[in-house]
């Protein structure tokens, strides 16, 4: 072989050489880059995983205590107070119109909507985060058999609910007790029908002894 082409041979081999320096260091910057992102992605299923094994008890509004008042505008332009049904079953129905759950249970409590008029029950179902423009077109003709209110949420039941979860489902007593509270649980037709029956009854009478 002549010097002269060897001579090129080197400079070839120099060449290809400098080439594979070049794409290996892209290779491992390209490496470095994709495994940084798995990192990141790691550990926001990390955070998330966290968030979700916390206990949801802790966050919820605790059964046997007062239910937090609110006083909301009804997409029928009034005004309506939790405390206005004071002495009837109240359901709560916290929920937005984007979220497929939400219309799930509203489909259930439409299921047993006869029922719920019978047993004198009132379903407030209160939206979170949506405009009233928004809401009354999600609404469209609905028109419920029992006492119904759909409430644009200001802030309050937000903040007193500690809304985390949706939808939100609560059967206050007719105390203004909180009986229950879903924390994101699935709730079913019969599951609500149960509740009423058990709550909603009125307290036995003592029949008073006949004097001789």
């Amino acid at each position: 072989m002549s010097p002269w082409c060897l001579n090129l041979t080197n400079k070839k081999q120099r060449f290809y050489n400098a080439q594979n320096c070049s794409t290996g260091e892209e290779e491992r910057r390209h490496l470095r880059s994709r495994n940084l992102k798995s990192i990141k992605l790691l550990l926001c299923v990390l955070l998330l995983i966290l968030f979700c094994l916390a206990p949801i008890t802790a966050l919820a509004v605790a059964t046997g205590e007062p239910a937090p008042d609110f006083k909301l505008q009804a997409m029928t332009g009034e005004d309506v107070s939790l405390s206005d049904f004071k002495g009837r079953l109240v359901l709560l129905k916290l929920a937005t119109t984007w979220c497929p759950t939400c219309k799930l249970l509203s489909a259930e409590i439409k299921k047993i909507g006869d029922f719920l008029k019978e047993q004198d029950v009132v379903v407030l179902e209160v939206f979170v985060q949506d405009s009233e423009k928004t809401i009354k077109k999600y609404l469209g003709d609905h028109k419920p058999p029992m006492t119904f209110h759909a409430l644009l949420d200001d802030g309050q039941a937000y903040e007193a609910y500690n809304v985390y979860l949706i939808p939100r489902f609560l059967l206050i007593d007719k105390e203004q007790v909180v009986r229950f509270d879903s924390s994101g649980r699935t709730m079913m037709a019969n599951d609500i029908r149960t509740m009423v029956q058990e709550y909603n009854h009125s307290p036995k009478q003592e029949t008073p002894e006949k004097t001789q």
